[in-house]
């Protein structure tokens, strides 16, 4: 490594910005950028006394906050064991006599730690906070060396979460050095009232004994509390209670913080930390007459509409790369209309935290897993690293729940030999000791933190043992089989119900709501990269049907190496849904309001023309914002007619709003075009003054069966062609879309009407709907199955271009392709087809899949395009009545959808007069 990149890394430090907003002191120095590095593959570093080496002995350079793992390290190396880090620096406090603290985020796994050569502490644990006092050990007017020997062998009691998608090795979150009073405050944690009384339970640790004070202001002095102490030397437990006048409430709408300082004054000292605190309140609640809670913040029921977050980032892994990354994906959640994110098998980075409190987002954190079996060494493990957890996080208004343990990951205990599966695996159990330390833990974690809700288990198996939210995991795919399975959980849900319990326990009134959903793990080929638009719509629809819901956590955010059924893609990019395309100005954030019409009906029927179709309706309503007013209900049944948007039905009508929860509205009677459409009913709530609430849709199939004996047109099968010549072509749809690429072309005969039947064709006009045509791995050379174990979630590859159930989203892959089209070898005209696209403007490619979880192009469309043939050749065909179509693709490939197939319910359409 040359000594310019090391320069580089040393002036340009990476995540400059202090890592505690939360507990924040003003005299410190970051310690990221550039350390040196050396494996030590052999394990002999310590006997080799490597702790007195100078840093340029070492081989490398790291580029510290981020593991060795990964490309911003600069090391970027898949090595487990041990890992050396030295740094030279020179530092002292702004005061003299203060304490110097070295302090450290996180590292994996476990940590050993030199100052000057002598062994100042160590740490097990890859994700907990910890410092230790080196105030002994450093030199103030020279350089000062620091060693970190940081060991991670990927133990199978280690707490490692889901590292299979970029491991985390040795030191991944900020390192710094922080200079405090010999007297100081170690923590305190806030416990809030909507009264606005604050209780407040402090350490302060002081190096001999002696008179003090502490003082909480706050929000300009809008607190500002102090009283004596009489410390005695060590630990000293202070409580102290304060009242907040007119308190401002904390949440997603309105994430107001109290933002201060806490001093501590002794012996001529002050210890100060910047820190806050927001009012807010967790609970659960029976309202009226209902056997069931509700979740609710501030004593009022709350919708929760929330994303899985595995927090993976391809350059950085789990370390973000900026505190802008970090801010900006808080930002988009929001902009999502989301109001909470569970951050999966990790705890999230107290600075992602600090931007939920800030910008308004809640935030249910897990515990990380280990992936053994729970024997004692796991287990206390475990405990010693919930307990870091807690702690370093207590404070922050956003969490509103703890997630102790994920799918029974690191709960089934190895069985015996004898007790082998059929085909000869070793199987595993979820033992009912191993339920009741579960159990214990879950008392635990609500003794030392009462203020949020508790999960035992988010369970993909129904194994609850005991728990404050009723959750559970699904992945299924289709609408018929969500509305079924959704339904069947809502209905055994109930007091005393022992359906997802283990072990002989049962159901509380605790709140149902769903941990993980989605259709990435409903395929038959395990993950993909699809349209998720069509599914996540109705989905929700189905959650928003029922009183008891709560709310959803849909898998995921960001699309990680192996899930591809992200809101966005890995690189954090925009996929498009489609859904303003059927409701003007909709967005996903529509199916994410709190005051919601739920359209009690498949996302697609088939219908008749004209026929005349009641749709019932539901309000649901998590919030009081608009209780007591009436809304105004604007409905429209409108159809694509060959690129002329038609209104077929219209209707308004005043809504009575009030009150929480599900209740029917009156049905709509809607009548169907008199001809073949795609339909599309699109509703909109409004306030009386036209202030948009809500957006949703669904669609019909219109079928015309006598469009075939319609004069003055001819339907032309996509199939039918005489002629096809392509490097790679196939059917797909039940044969309702033809594709080719990269460079070819399919031909068709057209026998216009004869004399007798038309006697005289003056004008003659082509359409159809046609794609780009990009080419998959699985188009080329076929499919690969992979298995869907649990190395997918270690991060097994899943590539999308073989996976017969992937259809690239939308904007995945940007093709174009120049279509020309050819009537009997004469030109008429070159389209641009701008690409390959698939989302939920593929209604008929979604209605007529077969299988549901064997995706067939689903989602799938293309481009209308209509061809008035010039007037020369028109005059031809009059006299041959009969022509060639030949449909070309210069490069980029050609995909030609049918009746059942894309967003136009037309073959190749030849229209005459």
């Amino acid at each position: 490594m040359s000594i310019q990149f090391e320069q580089t890394l040393i002036t340009s430090i990476p995540r400059p910005e202090y890592p505690r907003p939360d507990w924040q002191r003003a005299d410190w120095l970051n310690l990221n950028g550039a350390w040196s590095f050396q494996f030590d593959p052999t394990n002999q570093g310590k006997e080799q006394v490597w702790f007195t080496k100078d840093a340029a002995e070492f081989s490398s350079i790291i580029n510290v906050p981020f593991s060795w793992t990964n490309p911003l390290s600069g090391i970027a190396s898949s090595d487990k064991g041990v890992g050396w880090y030295n740094r030279a620096v020179k530092w002292q406090p702004a005061l003299a006599g203060e304490r110097i603290f070295l302090r450290f985020g996180a590292v994996d796994y476990i940590s050993e730690v030199w100052v000057n050569g002598t062994f100042v502490g160590s740490h097990q644990g890859g994700y907990g906070t910890f410092e230790f006092d080196v105030t002994a050990h450093w030199l103030l007017d020279s350089n000062n060396s620091i060693v970190v020997r940081a060991e991670d062998y990927d133990h199978s009691y280690q707490t490692r979460g889901k590292q299979g998608y970029g491991e985390i090795r040795g030191i991944w979150q900020t390192v710094w050095l922080e200079a405090r009073s010999q007297n100081y405050v170690l923590d305190a944690k806030f416990t809030t009232h909507l009264d606005g009384r604050v209780e407040v339970v402090s350490n302060v640790i002081a190096g001999q004994a002696s008179k003090a004070a502490i003082s909480f202001s706050f929000a300009d002095k809008a607190v500002d509390h102090t009283i004596e102490l009489d410390l005695v030397e060590g630990s000293n437990e202070v409580r102290t209670s304060f009242v907040v006048a007119n308190p401002q409430l904390w949440s997603p709408e309105s994430p107001f913080l109290y933002e201060g300082e806490i001093l501590l004054n002794s012996n001529e000292q002050v210890d100060s930390i910047s820190t806050y605190f927001g009012i807010r309140e967790i609970s659960t609640t029976l309202f009226e007459d209902r056997s069931y809670r509700w979740i609710t913040l501030n004593n009022k029921p709350i919708y929760l509409n929330g994303t899985l977050d595995q927090s993976f980032h391809p350059e950085g892994y789990f370390t973000y790369p900026t505190d802008q990354d970090m801010h900006d994906e808080i930002f988009q959640m929001k902009r999502l209309g989301l109001n909470f994110v569970r951050i999966h098998i990790k705890p999230e980075e107290p600075r992602k935290l600090y931007w939920a409190d800030k910008l308004g987002l809640l935030v249910m954190e897990d515990m990380p897993c280990f992936w053994g079996n729970p024997d004692e060494q796991a287990r206390t493990a475990y405990e010693n690293e919930a307990r870091e957890l807690i702690e370093r996080d207590f404070n922050h208004p956003s969490i509103f729940s703890w997630i102790i343990f994920n799918e029974t990951w690191g709960l089934k205990t190895d069985s015996q030999a004898a007790n082998l599966a059929s085909d000869g695996v070793k199987t595993n159990d979820y033992l009912p000791e191993t339920q009741e330390w579960v159990r214990r833990m879950y008392h635990w974690v609500k003794q030392v933190d009462p203020t949020r809700l508790v999960e035992d288990n988010s369970p993909c198996n129904y194994d609850h043992v005991e728990t404050d939210i009723n959750t559970w995991h699904f992945y299924i795919n289709g609408y018929e089989e969500v509305r079924t399975h959704v339904t069947k959980v809502v209905d055994e849900t109930f007091v005393g119900s022992t359906f997802n319990y283990i072990g002989g326990n049962v159901q509380t009134d605790a709140p149902l709501m769903n941990s993980e959903c989605g259709n990435v793990w409903g395929m038959e080929f395990g993950t993909g990269d699809s349209d998720l638009a069509w599914h996540y719509r109705y989905m929700m629809n189905e959650f928003r049907r029922h009183d008891k819901m709560c709310g959803f956590v849909f898998t995921e955010f960001r699309d990680v190496l192996n899930e591809f059924n992200g809101y966005h893609r890995i690189d954090g990019s925009d996929k498009q849904f489609g859904y303003e395309w059927f409701v003007p100005d909709m967005q996903i954030a529509d199916l994410h309001t709190p005051d919601f019409i739920v359209i009690d009906a498949p996302p697609c029927q088939t219908v008749e023309a004209g026929a005349e179709i009641s749709v019932p309706l539901l309000r649901s309503s998590y919030s009081d914002l608009y209780h007591g007013q009436a809304l105004s209900l604007n409905w429209e049944l409108w159809y694509d007619n060959l690129g002329i948007r038609t209104v077929a039905d219209a209707g308004i009508q005043q809504l009575a709003w009030d009150g929480y929860g599900v209740a029917p509205l009156e049905a709509l009677s809607i009548s169907m075009p008199n001809q073949a459409a795609v339909a599309i009913l699109a509703i909109h709530l409004t306030t009386l003054e036209g202030t948009s609430v809500t957006r949703n849709f669904i669609t019909f199939d219109v079928r015309d069966e006598q469009a075939s004996n319609h004069p003055g047109s001819i339907s032309v099968a996509v199939t039918s062609y005489v002629e096809s010549q392509w490097e790679h072509s196939w059917h797909a749809i039940q044969e309702h879309k033809v594709s080719g690429g990269p460079i070819g072309h399919f031909a068709y005969e057209i026998q216009l009407p004869d004399q007798e039947e038309q006697a005289v064709i003056y004008e003659v006009e082509l359409a159809f709907e046609a794609g780009a045509k990009y080419l998959m791995g699985q188009n080329k050379t076929g499919a690969i199955k992979l298995a869907s174990d649990i190395s997918f979630m270690h991060g097994a590859n899943a590539d999308p271009e073989y996976n017969k159930n992937s259809y690239l989203m939308t904007d995945a892959v940007k093709q174009r392709s120049n279509l020309k089209v050819w009537v009997d070898d004469e030109l008429v005209e070159t389209i641009l087809l701008p690409d390959d696209p698939a989302d939920s403007r593929g209604v008929l490619s979604w209605h007529y899949q077969p299988v549901n979880n064997q995706l067939n192009e689903a989602g799938s469309y293309g481009y209308l395009c209509k061809i008035a043939l010039p007037s020369k050749l028109a005059a031809k065909l009059n006299q041959k009545r009969s022509f060639k179509l030949v449909l070309e693709a210069e490069d980029g490939g050609l995909a030609l959808y049918g009746r059942n197939a894309g967003r136009y319910p037309i073959d190749l359409l030849v229209k005459f007069q």
